[in-house]
């Protein structure tokens, strides 16, 4: 019996499951009508939309994040942070697991792949992103007796 391998896939990145009903369904559907005129700036905040491949069932699954950016280094920076939980979010674990994933930012939409920044660039991109979403701060304290908030890494 031949195994399929994960290169071997072709992933359904135009239909990804989209989040339950709420704020973030209402964020992801006006981003996409609008190709990011509504729903790219968010709270005064940029975000993207991020698809991964769900690390269970294979289906692709959307997610809208607030990004920072590094243009020189041409990486997009986001936070798992899932409100300072104490476990990951379900994103962060679909993009260790497979890290191909897709990216609309404003208008544009491409492939890149992720990957959890290293404890030299976590420390580099932190004070940037909590300088972007001051939250991050208070989520790591919540988060601190479980886990180090994961800075993630997209690039094309």
């Amino acid at each position: 019996m031949h195994m399929q391998h994960a290169v071997d896939v072709d992933w359904d990145w135009d239909h990804p499951t989209d989040p339950l009903p709420g704020p973030r369904l209402d964020h992801v559907r006006s981003y996409v009508a609008t190709a990011g005129a509504d729903g790219h700036l968010w709270h005064g905040v940029p975000t993207l939309l991020l698809t991964t491949v769900d690390r269970e069932t294979g289906r692709t699954v959307r997610t809208p994040l607030i990004y920072g950016e590094d243009a020189d280094a041409g990486r997009l920076i986001l936070v798992a942070a899932a409100y300072g939980a104490p476990h990951h979010p379900a994103w962060y674990l679909n993009l260790v697991a497979h890290s191909e994933v897709r990216v609309q930012l404003g208008a544009a939409s491409f492939r890149a792949t992720a990957r959890t920044a290293t404890p030299v660039e976590r420390e580099t991109y932190w004070e940037a992103m909590t300088a972007l979403w001051p939250a991050y701060d208070d989520y790591q304290a919540a988060a601190a007796p479980h886990r180090e908030l994961p800075l993630v890494l997209v690039e094309r």
